[in-house]
């Protein structure tokens, strides 16, 4: 069945971009990735379009005036994130399932507005220290920049029980299993 949301929340480095590319590579599922906007500069590896669309503060801010998210959040000083409307119809019009990979703040927004229609998943790590180790290795971030991600998850990990379920990414194979799971339960 078509028409469904699954949104996957939880700090950076928990796993949850792993976990929902795994996902999207399950043609059963018929998901479709919301492609979230963001005012941040796009990193070496990442595709316009594909991993983000990357805009600009300003056009941010004149898109949030316009009414054009269905959710958004400035989750770093000038470093602005959401979810545009457009992207999801988009998505449901092509009798796609949804499928978010997004902050914890925005994943409850998304939750609150589609109630029985999304499930919403905390990705959690097993402890603070595996996540600085996962972000260490990860190597996409400066050691600043690190330091205020970590900042921020203690705040993260206080959304968890905002979540219909919770999955520990201790084993990541393992979590990829349980993950395709539980979504192929809700979407059936």
């Amino acid at each position: 069945m078509a028409g469904k949301l699954v949104i996957f929340s939880g700090p950076s480095g928990a796993g949850k971009s792993t976990i929902v590319k795994h996902l999207c590579s399950i043609e059963r599922l018929n998901l479709g990735f919301s492609i979230s906007a963001t005012s941040r500069p796009k990193r070496e590896d990442e595709v316009e379009g594909k991993d983000y669309y990357f805009i600009s503060i300003d056009e941010f801010k004149a898109r949030t005036e316009d009414n054009e998210f269905l959710e958004w959040e400035e989750v770093y000083p000038t470093q602005y994130y959401g979810t545009l409307k457009a992207e999801v119809d988009r998505l449901l019009l092509n009798g796609k399932n949804v499928i978010f990979d997004i902050d914890v703040v925005g994943g409850t927004n998304i939750k609150r507005q589609y109630k029985d229609k999304a499930m919403s998943i905390f990705i959690k790590p097993p402890s603070i220290e595996v996540l600085d180790e996962r972000l260490s290795k990860r190597n996409t971030e400066s050691e600043q920049s690190k330091k205020k991600r970590l900042k921020k998850v203690k705040l993260e990990l206080t959304y968890e029980k905002r979540f219909d379920i919770t999955l520990v990414n201790e084993d990541l194979e393992k979590s990829k299993k349980e993950a395709e799971i539980i979504v192929s339960k809700f979407l059936a």
